[in-house]
């Protein structure tokens, strides 16, 4: 474990790569793209249109596509809600044989708006632009700058179900695409993961989250190190919040994680988070950092 996490802090000793320019405008419109499919509950059909897209956006790019699906007893109404995580792989430099890491978003969003200040909406859906679709429109980006420029890692580009599926006060029913994923075995598989969530507030900005700072602080530090690097001020280099979110299922198998987010964000679990709370600038300044962290591995 200690030389996997001390790997993460040292750079191969050839020549930095050149990284690719994230566009964070076409990001954007990744964001307003999976909204316009409305909420993306799991189980709907809105979540299967939303799969369908990004699993198509990611094969033409040349991403090798899998699917796990899984099933979830809902307690409070007795239904079991079919659920799928999406996996889209793309090869690097290294091969096939070589060193994977895994970027995770949620694609679902959260069933109810229990936090709105309309009690009316309160059991109702979300558009959840920022908390879902903002992660995943990162993650898109990312992978138009894959299938120009091939990092020497390989990458999985992971769209999780089912995070934000629970009733408030009760964690056993978030993050269930995450523990799925773990139950699936993949401890060993991965260098690292890095979970983006959240990221797309106008009002950007990201401190270290508390969770991923105590137990894997080389993998934030090499993040923050990045963000420095290139100048993106957006990312405050100070603890700012424990957060409960996909990467704590990850660590749970020892696999080194970190999230990435923004939680001081108003609008979180109201009928309010939409794209216009939302902002490119945003969105490439997060993209940015993330793709100089994948490009210099």
């Amino acid at each position: 474990m200690l030389t996997v996490l001390a790997a993460l802090s040292c750079r191969s000793v050839s020549k930095e790569k050149v990284v690719p320019t994230f566009d964070g405008d076409r990001a954007m419109k990744y964001l307003e793209a999976q909204v316009a499919f409305g909420p993306r509950v799991p189980g709907s059909a809105s979540a299967e249109r939303c799969r369908e897209y990004l699993a198509a956006f990611c094969r033409e790019l040349g991403g090798e596509i899998d699917t796990m699906q899984f099933f979830h007893a809902d307690k409070h109404t007795g239904k079991n809600i079919e659920m799928v995580n999406l996996i889209a792989r793309f090869s690097g430099e290294a091969g096939p044989e070589g060193e994977r890491i895994l970027l995770a978003a949620h694609y679902d969003s959260r069933p109810r708006a229990e936090l709105d200040p309309d009690s009316s909406k309160q059991n109702l859906p979300i558009d959840g632009a920022n908390d879902g679709a903002s992660g995943v429109a990162v993650l898109m980006e990312l992978a138009n700058l894959i299938a120009v420029q091939k990092p020497r890692v390989n990458i999985d580009l992971v769209f999780l179900d089912g995070e934000d599926f629970g009733m408030s006060g009760d964690l056993s029913d978030y993050f269930l695409g995450a523990k799925e994923m773990t139950r699936r075995g993949i401890k060993g598989k991965y260098r690292c993961a890095v979970v983006v969530d959240m990221v797309g507030d106008r009002d950007l900005r990201v401190y270290r989250e508390n969770f991923s700072e105590q137990y894997f602080p080389e993998l934030n530090d090499k993040i923050w190190e990045t963000a420095h690097t290139i100048g993106e001020t957006t990312f405050s280099d100070t603890v700012g919040y424990f957060v409960h979110d996909d990467h704590l299922s990850f660590m749970t198998v020892g696999l080194p994680s970190v999230v990435v987010i923004d939680f001081a964000y108003q609008y979180w679990h109201t009928s309010h988070d939409t794209p216009d709370k939302c902002s490119a600038a945003s969105l490439a300044s997060v993209g940015r950092v993330m793709a100089h962290f994948i490009y210099n591995l």
